[in-house]
């Protein structure tokens, strides 16, 4: 898609639009939820209409485009579509923001369309790869890009799941929000959802069961100053910066008689907006296939095959994968009231890193197959405090496509917070970023970032998301 297009222009307001809805389910985690839903496979479902929500979508998207963008890319004709159809398929070198933004978004509405029509994972994963596979041949007259078809149809899916699960969060709070204002914030979170529930009813009402997961998030809003900067060719950053941080662990484990049978039971999500920057980070991490284990009687934890997209702009690059990778989320009650709970991840994903902000001419603009590592660790001091610990390393053209350049870039922080009484917290944060790279024909460039921030923060529960299955102690 050109920069241009309707998703370009509208991207700001989607991440807008997306935070407030998120800053419901902040505040519904205190709610008490509704009762489980039927059993999905009693539920009505339809495979014909989220097909046709897709296809509808794409043929309004391009004849928008068409008329309002300016570009003749959308003047899509019999003629673009058969030559779309014998390929050859491409790499395009749209802006970062459409390209690892935008068209995962995009993505998320085709699997939010299937999953709010009544279909499981799997399927709708199938309808948002296929969604993105009749846009590549039929909603632009550019050849089909292969680093499009991986943001759209499998981050989409990625993006999608966690959104939709969000929204329903929200659907099933019985707290003081007013019924409409429930039904508008899911429409928020999943577009696709809202409309389904608009269009239809209570039709598909029943189609999806939470099951009743343990989850935890946090509100944050602060402003931060850089403390460190190395730009490199990076131009035009802003020192300071206010920032508002939304957070989501879904389905931790250790809660009793919870199971992860299903794709994204365990999830976690978390997006960062600032001024100068519109949104800096968002990533998703979801348990494909796997299941829970117990070591002893103080040790909870799940392990398997995850799924995740990431996508990371810290004023002086960016940085976007769709990754695979093994690994394992536990909880440790190391005392009585002191547990740690960590997420560890090994794994290789499809990725694409740049400049941002560069000066003229600066194409080190690439993709390439990237080994992945993660560690999250949060220590919870009782309902107190609780310091999260974080860390990813990504090695962009290391694997493939390694006469393009290479990456080396990695993102860690560190956060304490402090609860004041009931939801209310404060808290003090680290950030930094750092990125290496080799260009054949540019030459090497080192760039970091820093800064330390302050914020308010509303929690979730009371015990930031500590999962308690211990005997009480006898008398």
């Amino acid at each position: 898609m050109r920069p241009e297009g309707l998703l370009h222009h509208c991207r700001c307001c989607l991440a807008g639009t997306l935070l407030t809805g998120l800053c419901t389910v902040a505040g519904a985690q205190s709610s008490d939820a509704a009762p489980p839903a039927a059993d999905a496979s009693e539920a009505s479902k339809s495979y014909v209409i989220p097909a046709l929500e897709i296809v509808g979508f794409d043929l309004l998207l391009s004849n928008f485009n068409r008329q309002f963008s300016g570009s003749s890319d959308y003047d899509v004709s019999l003629k673009s579509i058969r030559n779309n159809l014998r390929g050859p398929w491409v790499t395009d070198n749209d802006p970062f923001k459409v390209n690892q933004f935008a068209h995962p978004y995009q993505g998320s509405l085709y699997h939010g369309a299937a999953r709010s029509a009544g279909l499981g994972y799997w399927t709708a994963a199938a309808y948002t790869f296929a969604g993105s596979l009749w846009w590549e041949i039929t909603g632009e007259k550019t050849p089909p890009a292969k680093n499009d078809q991986i943001a759209s149809g499998i981050a989409g899916s990625f993006f999608g799941e966690p959104l939709f699960r969000m929204a329903h969060l929200v659907l099933s709070s019985k707290g003081d929000m007013p019924k409409f204002w429930r039904e508008v914030s899911a429409a928020v979170i999943s577009p696709s959802l809202g409309f389904n529930r608009y269009a239809f009813g209570e039709r598909f009402s029943n189609s999806f069961d939470s099951h009743d997961p343990e989850y935890y998030s946090h509100l944050s809003l602060g402003a931060a100053r850089a403390t460190e900067d190395r730009p490199g060719t990076s131009s035009d950053l802003k020192r300071d910066q206010v920032q508002i941080d939304f957070a989501i662990d879904y389905g931790l484990p250790g809660k009793p008689g919870y199971s992860y049978d299903r794709p994204f039971d365990y999830f976690n999500f978390q997006v960062v907006a600032s001024t100068p920057h519109g949104v800096e980070s968002l990533s998703t991490r979801g348990l494909l296939i796997g299941t829970d284990y117990a070591i002893g009687a103080n040790y909870r934890g799940i392990w398997g095959l995850y799924g995740h997209y990431d996508y990371l702009a810290p004023q002086i690059f960016n940085l976007s994968t769709t990754a695979l990778s093994l690994g394992s989320t536990a909880q440790w009650w190391l005392s009585q009231d002191l547990a740690l709970q960590g997420t560890g991840l090994v794994g290789v994903g499809y990725s694409a890193a740049s400049t941002a902000r560069g000066v003229a001419n600066d194409r080190d603009y690439h993709y390439g197959m990237a080994p992945r590592l993660g560690l999250d660790l949060r220590f919870v001091a009782g309902s107190r405090a609780a310091l999260d610990l974080s860390a990813a390393k990504y090695f962009v053209g290391t694997i493939a496509n390694r006469n393009a350049g290479r990456d080396d870039i990695t993102h860690a922080s560190a956060a304490f917070t402090w609860r004041l009484g009931g939801p209310h917290a404060i808290g003090v944060k680290y950030d930094w970023s750092q990125r290496n790279a080799t260009y054949p024909v540019i030459g090497d460039r080192s760039q970091s970032r820093g800064t330390v921030g302050v914020y308010y923060s509303f929690l979730g529960l009371d015990r930031f998301g500590t999962v308690d299955w211990r005997e009480a102690p006898k008398e």
